[in-house]
């Protein structure tokens, strides 16, 4: 790859604007950390660019959530934007999992290991999502989406406890609650590769929440934090969404929330209007 530390490497990978070099590099980092092409190194990254993150393309336009058009499942262009929506969605995790390797410093080797195999997965989740999009005469780009989930890396650029506890552990998190009900949808009109898609999408994540799950709490644990409590008040300092019950209590649990979590998070849901 041209780059012998693994995190900078990471960094180009994220610097990157269009998707198909993005996955490529994403998954070729990946093969040079196995066969020890690339190394680790914890030291802060002082070359940094000065511009603005992440490298993406010009298309999709980028609207506020409120304002991207509602998918319906009754027509093959409803179904497109749909999975073109989970396509974008896979795309901002390739971003999320790159930006945490890269801009964090002096943490454990595993962490690192962690997140590439993460941005790795994300790589071809969204590879495969391209590929279904373009079977159904689309590609990527051709659908508006939001940019909701690279929002909250941007708001917690500076602290890495927040950032694990508001994007793995609640944005991503979110998929493991709503995937079985859109996979469910898109099997009911016809689009069985798509389904089978979220299958390995959900099997992935559950893998991918548990590592978020994992490191807040070795963070918490450093800084002598309660994960409730300290989650709780980070929601509130970082102005995350609150999220809506039904949760998928057996997907959460095998991802490494606590009943204490998911119990929580059901009171708060039921008390709080959602957002999300």
């Amino acid at each position: 790859m041209g780059v012998s530390c693994a995190r900078e490497a990471a960094l180009h990978a994220l610097l990157c604007g269009e998707p198909a070099a993005k996955t490529s590099l994403t998954l070729a980092l990946r093969d040079d950390l196995k066969s020890g092409a690339v190394s680790i190194t914890a030291e802060r990254i002082f070359n940094a660019p000065s511009a603005t993150l992440p490298g993406r393309p010009a298309r999709p336009a980028l609207l506020p959530p409120q304002h991207v058009p509602r998918r319906r499942l009754g027509s093959p262009e409803g179904r497109a934007a749909l999975v073109h929506a989970i396509a974008h969605i896979e795309f901002n995790a390739i971003n999320l999992a790159l930006d945490i390797v890269w801009r964090f410093p002096n943490l454990p080797e595993s962490f690192y290991r962690d997140w590439l195999l993460v941005a790795a997965e994300e790589a071809l989740h969204f590879t495969f999502l391209l590929e279904h999009l373009r079977t159904l005469g689309y590609d990527y780009g051709d659908f508006p989406a939001h940019n909701g989930l690279w929002n909250m890396a941007e708001k917690t650029a500076d602290d890495l406890l927040a950032r694990l506890a508001l994007v793995p552990r609640t944005l991503e998190a979110r998929g493991l609650d709503v995937n079985p009900a859109i996979r469910t949808k898109l099997a009911a009109a016809g689009d069985t590769p798509a389904a089978v898609i979220l299958d390995r999408i959900l099997a992935d994540e559950i893998g991918h929440v548990q590592i978020g799950n994992h490191w807040y709490r070795w963070a918490c644990t450093q800084a002598g934090l309660d994960p409730i409590a300290a989650y709780a008040e980070l929601t509130v300092r970082h102005q995350a969404p609150r999220l809506k019950a039904p949760f998928n209590h057996t997907a959460r649990l095998q991802a490494g929330f606590t009943q204490s979590e998911i119990d929580w998070l059901e009171q708060i849901s039921a008390t709080v209007p959602p957002i999300l």
